[in-house]
Order: C-alpha cells, then sequence, then structure tokens
C-alpha cells in the first residue's frame, strides 16, 4: 500500500479540485477492483494525500485531518447494463452534448469544452434510446503500461457521462459525486475509437443515481460504473 497518492492538477473536475472518477480510481487501486469509493470532501491538487488502510479492509484517503474519500473492494458490481450504442450513433450524440463552454466544470479534463487536451467525452443524448453517448479515443499521454489507458483515468471517464445521463432535459444543476463503484474488465487501447453511454437509474430529490459503461468500437463491454450525485442543499 502506497503511504501517499497525488492528483496532479491537469486532472482536475472542476476548476480548483480533482476530478472525482480519477480519484476514486486512485483509491480503487489500492482496495482491489471492483471497489466503491465515497467521496467526503473537495480533491485537492499537486498535493500528496495520506493513504491509511483499516481493520475492516477500507482505505482512506486524508489531507491531513481532512477526509478525502475512503473506498472498499466489492465481490461484484450489481449493474444492469444497456446494449451498447454504436459509434456513428455516439458520434451523432455528440451534437447534443449540452456541457458549457464556460463555467466551473468547463475545464474537466475528461468533458470540459474550455480544454484543448481533455478527453473529448461530450456525452449527448441519443434519440430513443433514454440514455447518452459519446465517443473516446484516448490520446498518448493516457498510456499506461503496453498502449494502455491508465485505470485510474478509466475512472474518470466513467464518471462524467452518469451527471449528464441524469440531465438530459431541464436545467443543469449543480451535483456532485459522492459515491462511485466500478470495474475494469479489459485493457483500453491508446489511439481507438471507443463508446461511452451513461443513463438514469433514479432521481430521489437531491440524489441522482446513473450508470455508464465503456465499450470497444464492437460492442464489447470494458469498464462500467454506478455513481450516486449530490445537488448541494438550495441549490
Amino acid at each position: 500500500m502506497p503511504d501517499t497518492l497525488t492528483v496532479p492538477a491537469a486532472f482536475n473536475g472542476p476548476r480548483e479540485s480533482g476530478n472525482g472518477g480519477y480519484a476514486a480510481g486512485l483509491l480503487a487501486a489500492v482496495a482491489g477492483e471492483p471497489a466503491e469509493v465515497s467521496l467526503r470532501s473537495p480533491v485537492p491538487l499537486d498535493r500528496e494525500l495520506d493513504v491509511v488502510g483499516e481493520a475492516d479492509g477500507s482505505v482512506r484517503m486524508l489531507d491531513g485531518e481532512t477526509l478525502v474519500c475512503e473506498g472498499r473492494g466489492l465481490d461484484g458490481l450489481e449493474l444492469e447494463i444497456p446494449e451498447p450504442v454504436s459509434v456513428n450513433e455516439a458520434r451523432r450524440a455528440m451534437i447534443a452534448y449540452r456541457g458549457l463552454a464556460d463555467g466551473q466544470f468547463s475545464h474537466c479534463f475528461v468533458c470540459g469544452r474550455a480544454r484543448d487536451d481533455s478527453f473529448n467525452v461530450f456525452a449527448g443524448e441519443v434519440e430513443g434510446r433514454g440514455l447518452v453517448a459519446s465517443t473516446l479515443i484516448p490520446p498518448t499521454w493516457a498510456e499506461g503500461e503496453a498502449r494502455q489507458v491508465r485505470r485510474e483515468l478509466v475512472w474518470g471517464v466513467l464518471d462524467c457521462p452518469t451527471y449528464f445521463a441524469t440531465h438530459m432535459e431541464g436545467e443543469l444543476s449543480t451535483a456532485m459525486l459522492a459515491r462511485i463503484s466500478a470495474e475494469v474488465l479489459a485493457p483500453i487501447e491508446i489511439g481507438a475509437e471507443h463508446v461511452v453511454i451513461g443513463w438514469p437509474i433514479e432521481v430521489d430529490g437531491r440524489k441522482h443515481h446513473a450508470g455508464s459503461a465503456l465499450f470497444s468500437a464492437d460492442g464489447e463491454l470494458l469498464a462500467a460504473a454506478r455513481a450516486l450525485m449530490i445537488e448541494p442543499r438550495g441549490d
């Protein structure tokens, strides 16, 4: 188990804090996948964060005395995954992407319109499917071993479409990732075109539940996640 983990500034979600999926993916590598990670406070950037193992097998990430996130391994990921979306459908759906060109999340490394080095995961509604989709072509900077995308980056990719899955229409309310459970099932190849989807599961007041999945161009399931996002009180 590493003593510390660091979220580089390049991997922000909101402008001043880390992408929740990315931070969760770092901790999941310690807890063991599939894993469930709960976000407890904004993720500091470019700072060593302490990693502490607990007697029950869970792990925590701390910024001094502040709990940033905590995770645990799962026996499996309980999630009903929709049929995949074709590459052409995903390309068309990106035209309907509702992400803003300016604002708190406009510089997110996964879905930010204001960055020229993002993953360009612009998940828009797929007509008649009740879900959102985007293509993904992982750039060379995402490379880990053997020309595969680093696993914590895959967790980041799975995070953002869940928000847009619960905001296919109506006002774009603020909702922050509170919990994500995910598993990377197979390697994701650098430079190859993939499809990412997100779908709503339930909206209960301020709580938004959604799923996401990453497929190869020919429909092979490569990774999946379930997320809980919470709107701040009074939003």
